[in-house]
């Protein structure tokens, strides 16, 4: 692809396919790797992150005897080259991690995204070295890719494909002036993708990943709007064998924590769908998680919901006023009573991610045509514990497992 930014020459982007391959993490027996400040992860053969429930290594392994770090390995040398040393036009954003530049990288011929983490910030050399173990070893469409890293001194980069259309957060809550808002079939595309990513981690990795850091800023967006989970410095494995949950300190972004992690640091596979539950709802209204902004009653988003989910009828109030009622009613309820699900209070009591992913995988697939009304509207499946249904609805209307095993 051409690429425009003045930091940058023009060049093409060359595609790689990665391998489909189910990852394995079994326990580790070998020694423990050197986290030190100053060490580099050149020419390890495994990295081993600490287990701090189970206060036991493990070691990310992909099923084979090759334990090799699928990423390349840079000198800082190069990614300062790759982005004109750090320029700050090349600059696509920074938080609390770092920062993150628009780089060009001739050794692959290919316009990346090169984060640079602050020394003193949020993301120490645990992080890092997670965030180097999962993208290497875990491939899916809807995961960012890892192209590789840089561990000179104490300088820790990491390196990303570029995603050329930013964040969702970027198209929710900042979008650019004169941008047209993502209109309902384009959200739910994101839904489903973002949905589908995650059921990567917690059904095809073995043991599960638990992502621990699901919000609209870490979900970034390709052409045509393909979405893809990012950041997994916070990721952990789930717990294994008889256990239910993982201890660790509480982490994450405040409004997307599930009410028990905040509460009791015991954090499981449904503390993910709660966090997904806020972002469908971010998607579905453009509000966002915390708002201080708002009115008392209306800053935090799940708070806000909750009531207007025991009322069908104020389900439109909660439509984006930026879709301008360019979606169809149907749809708009079963998203709806997905997100309510998944931000139930109890963890019990919220769906799998493989269900989540089969709901709005057929919503995602129900195109909508605003010059054709009701011609192409999704049943609504609703959901014990959501909005109630009159008879007249419930004898219309297919059960949700019913349409799940229609798929």
């Amino acid at each position: 692809m051409a690429c425009y930014f003045p930091c940058l020459g023009s060049g093409r982007k060359s595609k790689k396919k990665l391998p489909m391959e189910k990852p394995q993490i079994p326990p580790a027996s070998g020694d423990k790797a050197n986290l030190g400040s100053s060490s580099t992860l050149m020419k390890q053969d495994s990295l081993e992150v600490k287990r701090e429930a189970a206060n036991k290594d493990i070691v990310l392994s992909n099923g084979s005897d090759n334990r090799r770090i699928a990423a390349r390995t840079f000198t800082f040398r190069e990614l300062a080259a790759a982005t004109r040393n750090f320029r700050t036009d090349c600059l696509l954003g920074e938080g609390g991690f770092g920062r993150v530049y628009k780089g060009y990288l001739e050794s692959v011929n290919q316009v990346v995204a090169i984060k640079q983490l602050d020394r003193n910030g949020l993301q120490g050399n645990r992080e890092f070295l997670v965030e180097v173990l999962m993208l290497s070893l875990l491939h899916h469409p809807n995961l960012v890719n890892l192209i590789g890293y840089c561990a000179d001194g104490d300088q820790r980069l990491l390196v990303y494909e570029y995603m050329p259309l930013g964040s969702l957060e970027d198209h929710l809550h900042d979008p650019s002036p004169g941008k047209a808002r993502l209109d309902w079939n384009t959200r739910m595309k994101i839904a489903a993708g973002a949905a589908k990513g995650l059921e990567y981690l917690h059904d095809k990795a073995n043991p599960p990943v638990i992502y621990r850091d699901l919000k609209c800023s870490n979900i970034l967006l390709g052409e045509g709007y393909q979405p893809k989970l990012s950041d997994f410095g916070l990721a952990k494995l789930g717990p294994i064998g008889d256990k239910t949950h993982v201890s660790t300190r509480v982490m994450g972004t405040y409004g997307y924590c599930a009410p028990e992690y905040a509460m009791t640091g015991q954090l499981t596979l449904k503390s993910d769908i709660y966090s997904f539950g806020v972002v469908l709802l971010e998607i579905i209204t453009g509000r966002r998680a915390i708002d201080n902004t708002r009115a008392a009653g209306e800053q935090n988003l799940v708070a806000w919901a909750r009531p207007l989910f025991k009322d069908r009828r104020k389900f439109p109030q909660m439509a984006d006023p930026a879709l301008h009622g360019q979606y169809p009613s149907r749809g708009l309820y079963q998203a709806l009573a997905v997100a309510a699900m998944c931000v139930q209070e109890q963890p019990t009591m919220r769906p799998l991610i493989g269900d989540v992913v089969t709901a709005l995988t057929y919503l995602a697939s129900q195109t909508y045509d605003p010059e054709a009304r009701g011609s192409h509207q999704a049943p609504c499946l609703m959901s014990p514990g959501t909005p109630a249904r009159t008879r007249r609805d419930a004898e219309r209307k297919p059960h949700y497992a019913e349409q799940r095993e229609s798929g």
